[in-house]
C-alpha cells in the first residue's frame, strides 16, 4: 500500500481534529521542542496501518527525524509488545497522535477480525471476505486490512460488478428476468451474482445461470441445503447472521465463500497507545 494515495483522507482528518492549530501544546511547546515516543500494543492483534500511521507526521510539516519499527502490516502483537519508537517536533507528535492511532487501531481492528475468522474455518477451504458496508471514503484502507488480515476482498463498487439483491429481483419481476436484462446489457467478462432468500430462490438463480448465488440469512441446515443443491455448478456465498460463534458451522456446510459486513462496519479496535518517552 502506498500511503501516499490517501493524503486526501489524513488532510481532511487532521482539519477536523486541529481546523484552528492544537490550543492545548501550542501552549506548551515551542516549535524547537522535540520528544521520542513509542507505540505500544496493549492487546494481541494483527497490525495493520503503520505506514498510514507515519504519513500523518509526515504531512504536518517537518515529518519524523527518526524511526525505528519493529513489526511490518500482517505481524501478530502481544499485549506490551513496542511496535515502533520514532522522534519528532512534540508539536507534530502530539498534534498526529490521535488521527494516526484512529486509523492504526480501526484498521488493526479489522485485521484482528479477520485473522479470527481464518483462524476459525481453518481446514474448511472457505474464502472469507468483506462486504460493501464499509465506512465512506475508507473503503480502500478497509478492505486493505481485510487483505492483511488474511481474507479476500469482495466487489469495490457499484461499478465493478453485478450483484442482484432483493430490491433489483422485486422491481424488475423476478430473477430471471433480472438476469435477463443483466447478460444483455454487460460483456462477456462480468460474471453475475445473485442474492437468494429461499431454496426456491436458489433453484432459479442457477436455472438463470448466476456465476454466484448468495444464499442470504439461511440456517446452517438450510445453507448445507442450498450447497448441495448448487452441487459446484456456481460459486455458493453465504452472507447473514454469520459471527465468530456461528462461522465454523457454516463454513462445513459445503459454501465457498463466507462475506462478513461486521469485519468492516462494526469491528472493535485494537487497543494501541503512543506514549511520549523521551524529550
Amino acid at each position: 500500500m502506498n500511503p501516499k494515495l490517501f493524503d486526501e483522507i489524513l488532510l481532511a482528518a487532521l482539519r477536523e481534529d486541529m481546523p484552528f492549530g492544537d490550543l492545548s501544546s501550542e501552549a506548551v511547546f515551542d516549535k524547537s521542542h522535540t520528544s521520542t515516543a513509542r507505540l505500544l500494543a496493549k492487546a494481541d492483534g494483527v497490525i495493520c496501518g503503520l505506514e498510514l500511521f507515519f504519513r500523518v507526521f509526515a504531512l504536518l510539516g517537518d515529518g519524523l527525524s527518526g524511526r525505528e519499527v519493529f513489526f511490518a502490516d500482517g505481524n501478530t502483537v502481544r499485549k506490551g509488545d513496542v511496535i515502533a519508537v520514532f522522534s519528532g517536533r512534540t508539536l507534530d507528535l502530539l498534534a498526529g497522535e490521535r488521527t494516526g492511532l484512529n486509523l492504526l487501531q480501526h484498521l488493526s481492528g479489522i485485521a484482528t477480525q479477520t485473522a479470527a475468522a481464518l483462524a476459525a474455518t481453518a481446514g474448511t477451504g472457505v474464502i472469507i471476505t468483506e462486504t460493501r458496508k464499509t465506512l465512506p471514503n475508507l473503503r480502500a484502507l478497509q478492505k486493505y486490512a481485510v487483505r492483511t488480515g488474511g481474507g479476500r476482498n469482495h466487489r469495490f463498487s457499484l461499478s465493478d460488478a453485478v450483484m442482484l439483491k432483493d430490491n433489483h429481483i422485486d422491481a424488475a419481476g423476478g430473477i430471471a428476468p433480472a438476469v435477463a436484462k443483466v447478460r444483455a446489457a454487460v460483456g462477456h467478462t462480468v460474471k453475475v451474482e445473485v442474492e437468494a432468500r429461499s431454496l426456491e430462490e436458489v433453484r432459479q438463480s442457477l436455472e438463470a445461470g448466476a456465476d454466484i448465488i448468495m444464499p442470504d440469512n439461511m440456517q446452517p441446515q438450510e445453507m448445507r441445503a442450498a450447497a448441495a443443491l448448487v452441487n459446484h455448478r456456481a460459486i455458493v456465498e453465504a452472507s447473514g447472521g454469520i459471527t465468530l460463534d456461528n462461522i465454523r458451522e457454516y463454513a462445513e456446510t459445503g459454501v465457498d465463500v463466507i462475506s462478513l459486513g461486521a469485519l468492516t462496519h462494526s469491528v472493535r479496535a485494537l487497543d494501541i497507545s503512543m506514549q511520549i518517552i523521551l524529550n
